[in-house]
Order: structure tokens, then C-alpha cells, then sequence
């Protein structure tokens, strides 16, 4: 699929804005799964680029308004480009990336609880959860997930955690991919979060989106993993 995409974050401070600094997460990179045919970022002062150390491509900018210049109560970053995607459901990183045991490390939003590992045993049965993830099993815990943690807009905010949503089991996308890097971690499985877009043809206006790369074992066993 080509998606030609457009996308403004915009700024609106309750006090004139004085200082400014922001570490922008808007550039894909092309892969096995996705083409990035173009892509430009727009910020209210210089953008400078790196590479962080789990590949992704982050942009920062400083920004300074003199005491003496007119007041700054809105501000605009604009993203824009367009994106072939290849529709690859299994990846494997490249040599440079880091190793898949780095995303058993838990983080605020999505931290590694007995209560989700158990939840986790129900679903898959002890035995299967107890062993690395396969395809199936990720998948079939992917769907019991979106089943435990409805999709209610407004249920959530950013701060909400894995665990929270999970106990009020309402959420958006973004909670259900916390929800799942977390169980997923509980069990000893390697995950991580991943936001970028998607075309809904029902969908008057797109937002980003949410989803959870899992590491599974390609079988036979010993043949190496892939994320899924």
C-alpha cells in the first residue's frame, strides 16, 4: 500500500513561551516491511538528526525566544511524506540492532506483574506459556488482549499504565499495545511498543497508531527469531 501522510502536532501554551527543547519521534525507516520514498519534518527553529541506539531516526530542536520579540503562544511541527508498505508480518532486525533480550527490561508504561503472567497461563495454558512465543501463540495472545481491553476513545490518557488498563479493561490503541509488551514481558518474552500509521477507508480523521512487535521462535527450534 502507498500511504501519502500528513501529520501536525500543534503547541498552545497557557503563558508565553520562552524556551524550548523537543526530541521529535516522526521519521520512519525503511525495512523489510515499509519504502520510505520521502520524508520531510517542519519545526519552529532548526531540526538536527541521529540515529538512537535502537536504530530509530529522532530529530531535536532548540528553541529561544528573545525577551523583546512578540509573544509565543502556539507553535506548530509538521511530518510529512510517503510510504510504500511491503505487508511483512515476520522480521528479522538487522545486525546493528540491538539484541532481543533488550526488550525484556521493563518501562513505566509497560512493566512486567505476576497478575499478568498468570493471566497470560489461562489464556495459553501453562505449558505454552511457558515456552518462547511461536506465531500462534503471540497472535492468540494479541486477540485475547483486545478482547480483555476494549477499544473506548476517551478511556485513557497518556499517563495510564499497562496495569491500569488491564484492571479497567477499557483502553485505546495505545493501551493495548502497553497491555501486551507487558504480559508478553512477564512471561519472558521480548516486545516492544511501536507507533506509526495505518488507512481506515471509515475513517474520516486518521490519528497514529499503536502496535506491539513480539519476538518469536522460528521453528524448528534453534533456527533463530524473527518479531511479529
Amino acid at each position: 500500500m502507498k500511504l501519502s501522510i500528513f501529520h501536525t502536532t500543534r503547541y498552545h501554551y497557557s503563558a508565553p513561551l520562552r524556551h524550548t527543547v523537543q526530541m521529535l519521534h516522526l521519521w520512519p525507516t525503511s525495512g523489510p516491511w515499509q519504502t520510505v520514498d520521502f520524508w520531510a519534518i517542519k519545526a519552529p527553529a532548526t531540526v538536527h538528526g541521529r540515529l538512537d541506539g535502537f536504530g530509530n531516526q529522532i530529530h531535536q530542536f532548540s528553541l529561544a525566544v528573545p525577551a523583546n520579540a512578540a509573544p509565543v503562544l502556539s507553535a506548530e511541527v509538521e511530518a510529512n511524506g510517503i510510504v510504500h508498505t511491503h505487508g511483512v508480518s515476520l522480521v528479522t532486525d538487522l545486525p546493528h540492532m540491538p539484541h532481543p533480550a533488550v526488550y525484556l527490561r521493563s518501562t513505566p508504561m509497560s512493566e512486567a506483574h505476576p497478575r499478568l503472567a498468570a493471566w497470560a497461563q489461562q489464556v495459553l495454558g501453562a505449558q505454552t506459556a511457558a515456552q518462547p512465543a511461536t506465531p500462534d501463540s503471540a497472535l492468540a495472545l494479541a486477540v485475547a488482549v483486545g478482547e480483555q481491553v476494549r477499544y473506548r476513545k476517551g478511556s485513557t490518557d497518556v499517563e495510564t499504565t499497562a496495569l491500569e488498563a488491564f484492571d479497567w479493561g477499557l483502553g485505546v490503541c495505545q493501551d493495548q499495545a502497553h497491555v501486551l509488551v507487558a504480559v508478553c514481558r512477564s512471561l519472558g518474552w521480548p516486545a516492544r511498543y511501536v507507533s506509526g500509521y495505518f488507512y481506515a477507508a471509515d475513517e474520516p480523521d486518521l490519528a497514529s497508531h499503536a502496535w506491539a512487535d513480539v519476538c518469536v521462535w522460528m521453528w524448528p527450534r534453534g533456527s533463530g527469531s524473527a518479531w511479529t
